[in-house]
């Protein structure tokens, strides 16, 4: 009689996430031997070390890691699926591991998340913020979203949330110190604040006279990794920023930021929520993803920001 290829994965699964055999036995209701076993079973039938053992704890090898993240997502499928059989009624279920840009991520999706982790007690959220570009194929993630022109990707789909226009400011004490600037070539001659990017060039998005967007170069002072901290040195006198009007419109409304080359200023960045594609869209990610695109029909000041801002 053939194998059963599920054997031990429920073993594996639970001494993976507690790292501990006997942990694993207690939740299984048998004994750590018979956990072990199992793994090792389900090593030799895979060829592969998945957990590395020590006296004193179990670690999980590279291997072992991307099996267990197969695995978890196979259940969560499962779950989501039982659980529409038995209530006619599909709820996200499971782990969501989600990636979003620092201060937007923060201030506009994470309430909804927030929102959707107490409605639905059987999501679980895992949430990280940074402004690289996740590989959310080989890193395990479930959905990303980020600010910027997407690269073509056969492997992702992404849908647009919105945008976010582009404003340069600075303090009234700056631009009375250091003068404000007429032309885009003068900030080759002002003290610049951007956001860090590993390895790319320090450009600004600057509009011409026919209203084509480019990038045009610009005189570093500080790089900045959060859009928040960015805001504050702004606000501080740190210099020049080229900010999106989201972030910007209390500052400049409360006369604490000018915005300034408003005739250049204006440029556009999309929003998009990404996810790996596959032939089969889980009910977690699909209904996350159409409550952010609710959320960006409902709050039009934020994913279709008012251009007029920067004349104020």
């Amino acid at each position: 009689m053939s194998e059963n290829p599920f054997d031990g994965i429920r073993e594996f699964v639970s001494a993976a996430q507690s790292l501990s055999f006997t942990a694993a036995a207690l939740e299984l209701g048998v004994t750590s031997s018979a956990v072990g076993k199992s793994v090792t079973r389900l090593e030799a039938r895979l060829g592969v070390k998945l957990l590395h053992r020590t006296t004193r704890r179990l670690v999980l090898t590279a291997e072992g890691e991307a099996y267990l993240a197969s695995c978890l997502r196979v259940m969560d499928e499962l779950a989501e699926t039982q659980g529409f059989l038995t209530t006619g009624q599909q709820a996200p279920v499971g782990r969501l591991r989600i990636d979003l840009p620092a201060a937007f991520g923060r201030r506009h999706i994470l309430p909804t998340l927030i929102d959707m982790a107490v409605r639905y007690q059987q999501l679980d959220l895992s949430v990280s913020f940074s402004e690289r570009l996740v590989d959310i194929v080989n890193e395990g993630v479930d959905l990303v979203v980020r600010i910027g022109v997407l690269k073509d990707d056969a492997d992702i789909v992404a849908r647009k949330l919105g945008s976010q226009s582009l404003l340069i400011c600075a303090t009234p004490a700056y631009l009375q110190a250091h003068g404000t600037p007429r032309a885009p070539d003068d900030l080759l001659h002002h003290d610049c604040i951007v956001g860090w990017r590993n390895g790319t060039r320090k450009t600004w998005m600057l509009k011409d006279e026919k209203g084509q967007t480019h990038e045009h170069e610009v005189r570093v002072k500080h790089e900045v990794g959060d859009g928040e901290m960015l805001l504050n040195l702004t606000l501080a006198g740190g210099g020049l920023a080229q900010l999106p009007t989201w972030l910007v419109q209390t500052p400049v409304e409360q006369g604490l930021l000018v915005p300034v080359l408003e005739a250049y200023a204006g440029a556009e960045m999309p929003i998009n929520v990404i996810w790996p594609r596959t032939r089969y869209l889980q009910p977690k990610v699909r209904m996350v993803v159409d409550e952010l695109l609710a959320l960006a029909q409902r709050d039009a000041v934020i994913f279709r920001p008012d251009l007029s801002l920067g004349t104020v």
